[in-house]
């Protein structure tokens, strides 16, 4: 980025001071009910995010979901007030103090709202407003409900419908064993859906995610298991380690060299995927957007560009988590391959132009994060 643009940038966030600071919780909806995946039971409906709005003394407002809990973030909301932007936000970096993550996305929102830009302009002038996306919603729902499960069809109904919606790519739960199934049942159940998925959607990219519950001798008998059916990532396929990825990176040399090992998202340590990265024994990335943090992400993705590495913030939760992960993307289209698209709203939040289009979400040429927080329950002192 041109170090003038930042200056220029900073100079005008710099006659800013945020006057008033509240906090919202809204409700956020699945389209369909999420069942289970390796480790972890139903996922419902949706559920409530907490989010925080900022408010200069000219009135421009920002929000964004909290990176921290609410009670955090009331605790140092006082660091955001009547001080000079620039003292907790550069244009080229990010929030200035660690105590402020919780406000992270919302500062992030307000600087673009003030300079009149889309966030993924702020982090790369030339960005295009568009990111590639993939489906994370294929989860367990055969195995649901207990007392009279849907079956297999089910999921490949819900992989049709999903792949009507405009999507592309399909990132299928896998791990029944690990919990729900006996190891042998589960596992022939996952390679089954797995390979219908492929006969049924041909032409549909297909990501496996097992939530950590394999083992290494069951990630190799599940990819031996699928037969043709092509992968392109495979998603916490066990707790990450050098000794179980550099055998599974030897494996997938040989017999599947087209795909990719994810992961990072859960129990995030960066030393950790740093060594394996450098040992190409990771492909992707996954810290969380908001647990990690926008900013870190922002930091982190200068050294995976630099090193040539690829990424993908985690964005499960809600919608709103996939268009801040859609921003970064599209800032460094050629190291953030797609992001995870979560379906469905969030009531009080109006996010249109966002739209999905033949795996490609396009992204408003709107200020900040391009949306709107038109009503939600406000969260008190009392």
């Amino acid at each position: 980025m041109k170090q003038s643009c930042c200056e220029l940038w900073n100079q005008e966030l710099k006659r800013h001071q945020i006057e008033r600071v509240q906090f919202y919780r809204c409700r956020a909806r699945y389209p369909r009910l999420h069942g289970k995946n390796a480790i972890r039971g139903y996922h419902g409906f949706g559920g409530e995010i907490e989010v925080a709005k900022l408010t200069t003394k000219d009135g421009i407002t920002g929000w964004g979901q909290l990176s921290r809990g609410v009670d955090e973030a009331k605790r140092n909301k006082e660091l955001l007030l009547k001080r000079p932007l620039t003292e907790l936000f550069d244009s080229g970096t990010g929030i200035l103090d660690e105590r402020l993550l919780a406000f992270d996305i919302p500062l992030h929102d307000l600087a673009g709202k003030i300079l009149g830009i889309p966030v993924c302009r702020m982090i790369n002038p030339d960005s295009v407003l568009r990111a590639p996306v993939y489906d994370g919603a294929i989860y367990m729902n055969d195995i649901i409900p207990e007392d009279a499960p849907f079956g297999v069809d089910r999921v490949i109904q819900e992989s049709v419908d999903d792949v009507r919606l405009g999507h592309t790519i399909l990132k299928v739960k896998i791990g029944r064993g690990h919990r729900w199934m006996e190891h042998g049942e589960g596992m022939a159940r996952d390679i089954e859906i797995v390979r219908r998925i492929h006969e049924t959607l041909p032409g549909i990219a297909i990501m496996v995610d097992a939530n950590d519950g394999y083992t290494l001798e069951d990630a190799i008998a599940f990819l031996e298991g699928i037969g043709d059916t092509e992968i392109f990532w495979f998603e916490e396929p066990f707790r990450e380690e050098e000794g179980k990825n550099r055998l599974l990176k030897d494996y997938l040399l040989k017999e599947r060299p087209g795909t990719l090992i994810a992961d990072g998202e859960s129990d995030t340590d960066i030393p950790l995927l740093r060594g394996l990265a450098e040992k190409k024994l990771l492909d992707v990335w996954q810290p969380d957007v908001c647990g990690y943090g926008f900013t870190k992400w922002r930091t982190l993705m200068k050294e995976i560009s630099q090193n040539g590495w690829l990424a993908s913030p985690h964005a499960w939760g809600n919608v709103t988590k996939t268009h801040y992960c859609a921003h970064l993307a599209a800032a460094y289209p050629h190291h953030i391959p797609c992001v995870e698209a979560v379906l469905g709203s969030i009531e009080g939040v109006d996010f249109d132009g966002y739209c999905l289009e033949r795996g490609t979400m396009r992204i408003p040429d709107k200020p900040g994060f391009g949306m709107d927080l038109i009503w939600a329950g406000e969260i008190t002192d009392s």
